[in-house]
């Protein structure tokens, strides 16, 4: 986004609430300056000239949790969240952003994510459906690739596995380093042509974010129209709704709750279809958190784990503090970054985490 462009959606901001209740950051933080209108002051104030950036302004700019929440309730669909990265990569040019920045880049651009020193997996032969991988699910919560192929046998599919272990170019956007996300975003795009693939499937709503809206609005990367993109979970739903894939209920009668993963409000129409496949699975009470569905708080499992862990620490405990409060005692979700949150923290409250896709892979019939 344009430098101009920023300006104007932060002048639009600063004096605005009307996305301050679902504010995740500030509601675990209470600190008016990391909500989203206080972020935009700051940022407008540095360009009037009446602060500069130093330690505490950066700081301020690099608590935004960039989950979608402060667009998806602006009835003006004010992009801030994207002025928000443009802003850090104004930050990260003038040599002033956080070291832990420059050290993330490095990760990025030697071994394609920042979770482990190994170099993502070559594209292995060609077909007409791919599933991008990516890193977290690589990485962080390697079960869910291994279920996700289960599901898709059972329906006949036999996907090329894209991106394994390579990020998807998200976190390197959200941190301002957008030319290092594109570059991630091309190797993606040429994993896809070399697998001649008509269809990518994906593992969790940051996927389809990054690749249908961030590569277009922060890259000004065009994803390819021949590739049609759908997220895994809205897949399997249709699937079951059509009578492509069966399962049969567990005996598990624990309440439980399904957790809206990170960057779910950025995809409301999703919202429906977990619950729909857990319902068929499970016949224990379903509870609902407050936090959840258009309004669903993010897990630390943005930036923030690098940039600032203690908000991002503070971000998943209230998120199982909320799952506790709704009686739950099994929680269910499909994203890998949102999964390994909940599951480091989980035991603090009593609470066990399940993945969606391998709870739906040990039900098939």
């Amino acid at each position: 986004m344009p430098i101009e462009n920023v300006i104007l959606t932060t002048d639009n901001c600063r004096y605005c609430l009307m996305c301050r209740h679902v504010a995740s950051v500030e509601h675990v933080i209470h600190r008016e300056a990391l909500s989203p209108h206080g972020i935009a002051l700051v940022i407008a104030s540095v360009q009037r000239g009446l602060l500069q950036w130093n330690a505490d302004t950066v700081g301020v700019i690099y608590s935004a949790a960039d989950n979608g929440n402060s667009r998806a309730h602006c009835v003006f669909d004010q992009p801030l969240p994207e002025a928000i990265a443009a802003v850090r990569a104004e930050i990260v040019a003038q040599k002033l952003a956080p070291a832990v920045v420059y050290d993330l880049d490095a990760r990025f651009k030697e071994w394609g994510n920042p979770f482990k020193q190994q170099k993502p997996q070559p594209v292995a032969g060609r077909g007409e459906v791919a599933l991008f991988v990516g890193d977290e699910a690589q990485y962080l919560w390697p079960a869910t690739v291994t279920a996700a192929l289960a599901l898709l046998k059972a329906v006949g599919i036999s996907p090329v596995l894209v991106g394994m272990g390579r990020s998807n170019g998200y976190l390197a956007s959200s941190l301002g380093l957008p030319e290092t996300a594109r570059r991630l975003a091309q190797a993606t795009l040429a994993d896809l042509e070399t697998s001649g693939v008509r269809r990518m499937l994906v593992l969790s709503p940051g996927d389809f974010f990054t690749f249908n809206q961030l590569y277009d609005e922060r890259l000004g990367i065009d994803w390819p129209a021949s590739v049609q993109l759908s997220e895994l979970t809205t897949f399997l739903a249709d699937c079951l709704e059509g009578g492509e894939i069966k399962f049969k209920k567990t005996t598990q009668r624990a309440p439980y709750a399904y957790i809206d993963p990170s960057h779910a409000v950025r995809l409301p129409a999703r919202h429906a279809g977990p619950r729909r496949l857990l319902a068929r699975v499970l016949p224990g009470p379903a509870r609902e958190l407050f936090w959840r569905c258009e309004r669903a708080h993010p897990v630390g499992s943005t930036a923030l784990q690098f940039t600032q862990p203690d908000i991002a620490e503070k971000l998943t405990l209230a998120r199982l503090e909320d799952a506790r409060q709704s009686g739950a005692q099994m929680l269910i979700s499909d994203d890998p970054g949102t999964l390994k949150c909940l599951g480091d923290k989980a035991s603090q409250f009593g609470l066990r985490v399940q993945g969606l896709y391998e709870l739906l892979a040990e039900q098939l019939d």
